[in-house]
């Protein structure tokens, strides 16, 4: 398939991860690709794969939380490949959430940052991308969200929240510029094993995260990339304002799942009563 022939896609926190892949897969479907990282060997990287086989990319050094960074990556997308039809807003603040606490221990700082990141770096590259897609006749924008913004947690407090407000920037965005053709949808991802993701979490943490999942095996990448890729595509044309919880069913189940559901918990209080019942 070629569904994204003759567009442009910019592609932020492209250097590794579930961007990477989103950015290849894009590239895979004929889009000119521009790869945006704080780490610009990471970004260089990804555009060279993308050039080995036969792509378009662009790599540029961006931090999304800087505006003037915001504008030059956009600038140089419209300087080098004619426009922006395609965005994806994956950069995020990743490295602040081993310091993201609780409540009552969070350091305002990693709550700034993860803000300025997360937040209004996702703001920024939207108000930078809706003009240029108004000019070209409209575009598709999909912005990374999280399982974790959609339910509470006993810490990483600031991630949860920004991912929060993300979804409903893009319920908003969607609503305020569908009439320019212009659809936004936000992709709420769980347990995804990126390379980073598996550095972080040990045998026995991933175990525990696959019992409350309904499906038995742990994401990919790839499984998200081609949500995104979806989404982005005539295919999901008349699809936006959503947000698509890619989970393995992580937030589908009743909380007590893990220990057998409902049935087996109340199977547990009856059993006594019925023990204890005589026979007749």
């Amino acid at each position: 398939m070629n569904r994204f022939e003759g567009k442009v896609a910019v592609v932020t926190g492209a250097g590794a991860g579930i961007g990477k892949a989103c950015a290849l897969a894009i590239a895979r479907e004929g889009a000119r690709v521009v790869v945006a990282d704080i780490d610009g060997l990471a970004a260089t990287a990804c555009a060279a794969q993308i050039a080995s086989a036969a792509g378009q990319a662009l790599a540029v050094t961006t931090d999304i939380a800087d505006a003037q960074a915001v504008a030059a990556l956009f600038e140089a997308a419209e300087r080098h490949f004619g426009g922006v039809d395609l965005l994806v807003n994956n950069a995020s603040a990743m490295h602040l959430t081993p310091r993201d606490r609780a409540l009552l221990e969070l350091d305002m700082e990693v709550w700034d940052q993860t803000m300025a990141t997360n937040l209004r770096g996702t703001l920024l590259c939207c108000r930078q991308s809706v003009p240029r897609m108004i000019a070209r006749g409209g575009g598709a924008i999909v912005v990374m969200s999280s399982c974790q913004g959609l339910s509470g947690d006993t810490a990483q407090t600031s991630y949860a929240a920004s991912k929060a407000a993300m979804n409903m920037l893009s319920t908003s965005l969607a609503t305020q510029y569908g009439h320019a053709q212009i659809r936004c949808n936000a992709v709420a991802p769980g347990l995804i094993m990126t390379e980073r993701l598996a550095a972080k979490l040990d045998d026995a943490t991933q175990r525990h995260l696959r019992r409350h999942q309904l499906l038995p095996r742990v994401g990919r990448a790839e499984d998200v990339a081609a949500l995104v890729a979806f989404l982005l595509s005539d295919d999901a044309a008349f699809i936006t304002g959503q947000v698509v919880c890619i989970d393995g069913g992580m937030l589908a189940h009743v909380p007590t799942y893990a220990d057998g559901g409902n049935s087996r918990a109340a199977a547990h209080v009856a059993a006594p009563d019925a023990a204890a019942a005589p026979h007749r």
